[in-house]
């Protein structure tokens, strides 16, 4: 029964690493294909004309938003809506831009704004978790680190569970925090091309370059999240493991 177990073990931490290994190549993949369409896309330029500062101040403007000012933000990649201060932060590249990848992520950044201003239900999940997940983003590691030396005292075994377990659980919040974004995300950028098509600020290539630019970027969280849930099956096998 021993042996058997032991075997069993020792079969799923390889699985864990082949699978580890897996997700770091297609975390990879994503990122470099992700940095490859926005250099395109960014050298693309609109009919419109109309650069990520304008387009973004427009969408804002049709959406009946006024509180959300517009402002340019440093580096590459770097562009974000912020709910407490009620900004869209676009980088240099995309605030001062009239390229397709440009109006794409202006547009997307929006789209957060616009469901901050309807309280989509998603995103009001997500932010009530911000806090949480930043206390567990900081500790988890240290805590799970913790328990396990703990553990590896006999005498002490039982505190060690205890502490292993709490850090699992701060790390399972960073798993479901994850999984939360994808929704935001999507939905964002669907909100984004709807807007895009509808007023005629991209069409037909350039709405198509967009889509793709914007599906790239959504793969990115697609992974990060997918890698994050094999992370803590593992720390889960580890707690399993232990015991028997």
């Amino acid at each position: 029964m021993y042996i058997c177990t032991s075997f069993f073990k020792a079969k799923f931490m390889i699985s864990y690493w082949v699978i580890f290994i897996a997700f770091m190549i297609l975390s990879l993949i994503v990122s470099q294909t992700l940095k490859v369409k926005f250099e395109k896309y960014s050298k693309e330029p609109l009919s419109s004309g109309l650069t990520g500062r304008e387009i973004a101040e427009k969408m804002l403007r049709e959406n009946g938003i006024n509180d959300v000012q517009v402002i340019s933000t440093k580096g590459h990649l770097t562009d974000h809506y912020n709910p407490k201060t009620k900004t869209v932060n676009l980088s240099e590249s995309v605030y001062n831009s009239n390229s397709v990848a440009a109006a794409a992520v202006a547009a997307h950044e929006c789209g957060h704004a616009v469901q901050h201003a309807e309280a989509y239900k998603w995103l009001t999940f997500r932010s009530t978790m911000v806090p949480m997940v930043q206390f567990g983003s900081r500790w988890s590691q240290w805590i799970l680190l913790a328990g396990l030396l703990i553990w590896g005292l006999s005498q002490f075994a039982t505190i060690g569970s205890v502490v292993l377990i709490v850090g699992v659980v701060l790390f399972a919040l960073s798993t479901l925090f994850a999984f939360v974004t994808l929704p935001v995300e999507y939905n964002a950028s669907a909100r984004a091309l709807a807007w895009l098509d509808v007023t005629g600020i991209t069409h037909g290539t350039e709405q198509k370059h967009a889509q793709d630019a914007l599906r790239w970027a959504a793969r990115t969280y697609v992974v990060a999240a997918l890698s994050s849930l094999a992370t803590l099956l593992y720390y889960i096998m580890i707690i399993l493991g232990r015991r028997n």
